[in-house]
């Protein structure tokens, strides 16, 4: 019913493209990308398919959009954790809470940022790519300020940090949360505490 009623009503742009992205990524983690139709997107929108199209020209351009918006998501919750505490060991678990939470918040965005099929298509790459550039350039500005770094020492530290969050969380996901998220954060965040923690002090 709620499809039928969405059919000829006029909403602004924003939105729309917001209903449009949503519809997507339920189609798109049910069936995949290669399998996943625009009649079928356009079905579940409850839009018909000049509407999806005067929104994202094809298949791709609307799979990148829907990627693009993971990706910021990613990013805001490691720059909300981040800037949530001047406490270099509260940001430490905070950070790492953030790639656990976005893994656990919706296993279909995280797919595709992590685990995508589409990898072999540059604008895809561009996209995934970022979600680890743009992680690691936020902690490796908070680690050169607070830790009295150079840049080069920090982002090792920071790609150090992200790629333990990123693989710890997917793999407690994958093995259908053995344990409880906040015990696997503090696990995790424990074991990266005790190298950034105990080498690299606060510096002020």
């Amino acid at each position: 019913m709620a499809r039928l009623q969405a059919r000829g009503v006029r909403l602004p742009r924003t939105e729309r493209r917001a209903q449009l992205l949503a519809a997507a990524q339920r189609v798109f983690a049910a069936n995949g990308y290669h399998a996943a139709a625009m009649d079928e997107i356009a079905e579940e929108a409850g839009v018909s398919k000049p509407v999806l199209y005067q929104h994202f020209p094809g298949k791709l351009d609307l799979y990148i959009a829907l990627l693009e918006s993971h990706v910021d998501e990613l990013v805001r919750r490691v720059k909300e954790a981040l800037d949530s505490t001047t406490d270099n060991k509260q940001r430490v678990p905070a950070t790492v809470g953030a790639f656990f939470d976005f893994v656990d918040n919706d296993a279909g965005a995280f797919r595709m940022v992590f685990e995508s099929d589409l990898r072999g298509e540059p604008a895809v790459q561009e996209a995934v790519d970022r979600a680890t550039s743009a992680s690691v350039d936020a902690i490796t500005e908070t680690i050169t300020a607070d830790a009295g770094l150079d840049e080069d020492k920090a982002r090792l530290l920071a790609v150090g940090l992200v790629g333990l969050s990123q693989v710890s969380a997917r793999f407690w996901l994958a093995h259908h949360k053995s344990m409880s998220k906040e015990e696997a954060v503090a696990l995790t965040a424990n074991l990266a505490w005790r190298g950034i923690g105990g080498g690299f002090p606060l510096q002020h």
